[in-house]
This record gives C-alpha cells, sequence and structure tokens, in this order.
C-alpha cells in the first residue's frame, strides 16, 4: 500500500457474527475515534527522524544487473493490489493490500489461481507475507498509514488449520510498516516504512505471545539513498521507502525491496541485525507502477510483483539465481559506496558529512512538503 488514506477500518479479530473468535477481537476503539490525517503525519514523521545523521552514500547495482524476466501475468481480480508474495517449490501465495478476512490466493507458477486459504478473522491492514520452515505463512498486519494504532498484529496461518493471533507495540510509538522478516529460527521482524528517515528494524522481546501484546524492541535502523531506477508512484522519493521483505529458504539471505529496488543482504551466521549492518546488493526491479511483494524461491530466484493501480494486469517477475549475487558481488562492491547504510538503534551522532541539526529539520519540513503534494496528487484514491 502506497500511503492510501482509508476510511474503513478493520478490527484484528473475526467478523462479529463469529463469536467462536472473540478472544481475538482488537482493542481497536481509539482507532475509530481520529479522522484521517496523512499530512501532519508526513510532517511529523519528517520532524522525527531530521537532526544529526550519518550521510548515505548512493547505492550501487550489481556489476552486470540482471534484467527481471517476467514468469507470468495475475489476472485474478481478488490481487489488484497485491502487496505480499512468497514461494515454495510449487506455487506462489500471494495476498492482496487490506481486506476483511485473512486470504492467501495460491498461484500455479503460471499464475492461474490453484486455491485460497482463508480464516474468519478481520484485519486492520494487511502488507506484507512470509512462509515458515513448517509451512505455515505469516500475514503481516502492520500497515499504519496515520500512526495512531496501539497495536499491531501476526497472523500465522496454517494452510489447513485455525489462525494464531500475535499482537505487538513499538516501543516508541505507532509506526507504519510493509515489510516482514522471517530469520532462520523463525524470529519475525518488522521494518518501517519511513518517508524521510532511516526504517527501524523491530523485533518481538521474548517468545511469541498468543494473542498477546508482546513489546517490540529496536534492534538497527537501515537508510536508503535514492536510486535513478524508473517506477513506483511516488517519483525518485519512492527508491527510498521500504515496500516488502523476504528470505531464502535457507535463510542465508534476506532482501528489503523499495517501490524500484531489491537489497539483498549476506547473513552467513543467521544473526539477521548483523546482515542488515552489511553491504548489501542492491538489484534494480524498474518500471513497476507500485512494487510491494518480493520473494525468494526456493533455488534462490528473486520474484517481485506489483499493485496494478491504473497500469492493467501485473506480472510476477523473476531474477534468476539472485541469491548467489551477494557472494559473488561481495568483492566487487566493497570498496564502492554501498546500497543501503546500516545505523545504530540509539541516537545517530554527527559524523563527516551530517548536517547542522537545523539544517536537518528544514530539509525535512520543506521534502515533506513536497512529499505531501505528489502523495495527495498521485497515491490517495
Amino acid at each position: 500500500m502506497c500511503m492510501k488514506v482509508r476510511t474503513r477500518r478493520g478490527r484484528e479479530g473475526p467478523p462479529r457474527p463469529v463469536p467462536d473468535c472473540a478472544a481475538m477481537s482488537s482493542h481497536r476503539t481509539a482507532d475509530r475515534r481520529y479522522p484521517a490525517r496523512a499530512t501532519a503525519v508526513v510532517v511529523a514523521a519528517a520532524l522525527a527522524t531530521a537532526g544529526p545523521a550519518a550521510t548515505t552514500a548512493l547505492a550501487q547495482p550489481i556489476p552486470t544487473p540482471s534484467v527481471p524476466i517476467t514468469q507470468c501475468t495475475v489476472q485474478d481480480d481478488r490481487l489488484t493490489e497485491l502487496s505480499g508474495l512468497a514461494a515454495d517449490a510449487e506455487f506462489r501465495y500471494a495476498i492482496n493490500d487490506g481486506g476483511r478476512r485473512l486470504q492467501v490466493i495460491v498461484l500455479r507458477k503460471d499464475c492461474t489461481v490453484q486455491r485460497v486459504i482463508t480464516a474468519a478473522v478481520d484485519p486492520f491492514d494487511v502488507e506484507d507475507l512470509a512462509l515458515g520452515s513448517d509451512g505455515r505463512l505469516w500475514l503481516a498486519d502492520i500497515g499504519d498509514n496515520d500512526r495512531q494504532r496501539e497495536t499491531v498484529a501476526l497472523h500465522v496461518l496454517a494452510q489447513n488449520g485455525a489462525p494464531e493471533l500475535h499482537r505487538l507495540t513499538y516501543p516508541d510509538g505507532p509506526h507504519d510498516a510493509e515489510a516482514l522478516l522471517l530469520d532462520r529460527d523463525g524470529t519475525p521482524y518488522l521494518i518501517t516504512k519511513e518517508t524521510l528517515g532511516s526504517s527501524g528494524v523491530y523485533r518481538p522481546v521474548g517468545p511469541m505471545a498468543t494473542p498477546g501484546p508482546r513489546p517490540l524492541e529496536l534492534v538497527t535502523r537501515v537508510r536508503f539513498a535514492r536510486t535513478d531506477t524508473p517506477g513506483g508512484p511516488v517519483g525518485a522519493i519512492g527508491s527510498m521507502l521500504v515496500t516488502g521483505g523476504a528470505s531464502s529458504a535457507d535463510g542465508s539471505v534476506v532482501a528489503l525491496r523499495t517501490y524500484t529496488d531489491a537489497y539483498l543482504f549476506a547473513v552467513p551466521a543467521g544473526d539477521l541485525v548483523a546482515a542488515l549492518g552489511r553491504e548489501p546488493v542492491r538489484v534494480p526491479l524498474p518500471n513497476e507502477p507500485q512494487g510491494e511483494a518480493i520473494a525468494f524461491a526456493p533455488d534462490g530466484t528473486l520474484l517481485s510483483a506489483s499493485e496494478r493501480r491504473d497500469a492493467g494486469p501485473q506480472p510476477i517477475r523473476a531474477v534468476p539465481g539472485a541469491a548467489t549475487l551477494v557472494a559473488t558481488s561481495s568483492t566487487a562492491t566493497s570498496s564502492g559506496p554501498t546500497a543501503a547504510q546500516p545505523q545504530p538503534a540509539g541516537p545517530s551522532q554527527p559524523g563527516r558529512g551530517s548536517l547542522a541539526g537545523w539544517q536537518a529539520v528544514l530539509i525535512a519540513v520543506l521534502g515533506a512538503a513536497a512529499v505531501i503534494i505528489v502523495i495527495s496528487r498521485v497515491v490517495r484514491r
């Protein structure tokens, strides 16, 4: 989803006529009290991330970028806002943005629908999808354009069983997020979508609770530079907005995507936080109208997909062997600029090339104003 202002609110739980799931109903009366306030939120977010910050170098792609290949085109109208993708050896699993019930569309490799996995649970705003090593599907109910949710949620859906609800709370107030990563041990990580600042990476404190809430902790930040890859609904700024995440089948590589590019990080020791501190490989994903979905096939192929917007049915595209690019490109790019810059979870310190606080605030406010104009004209619908 691209900062659309919603008039409808979900409940992170089942429709009211389903009494068996009453324990999963949400706290969310507070979420209905306020009108949409995207403009104020964007400015506030800009100010919150302003101040002294490390400079971010322009990203470099792999030495010989692989051009995504179209595998098939998604025709089903239930996926007009395809925002999350996962894959196993046989099928592709896809979710639509938002919705009034948990629903995963299972696609064959030719993009025809094989079946639908669903549950009578009404989420707030599902944005991403991950496939666990046990075959269960993790639906990331983490979208929050107005940044007013008291909790976010992860719904773990067995392919033939009842869902589990895990509510989570941020330690520093609400965030909008669209990306979910699972590490090798199955621990979930949420990556926020920041208009002008660095993306926060959060994970649960301790074991997951059902239904929770369980507090999250901020473990690191990653900042993305603008790129010249064409695509996305909001111009160059879209190349800095995190819209999806994926982990390889063996957990050795993770990917974060923006509207225009994918960033691949090696995870050789299973430590995802340390991995996000390493230099990634950038794989351009050009000309997707609103690219949000990303996944790894078991053979290391990187898959991507986009919402339709006004462009008609969109393809699932593939970059074969993408997972191997991290290792093969490490020496070639190690001396060049980084594609995404990790930052410590705590307050950043002024460094070489940093802006003075008042300069950063001024730039943030002016940038936020420009973003508001673009988003209001192009994205809101």
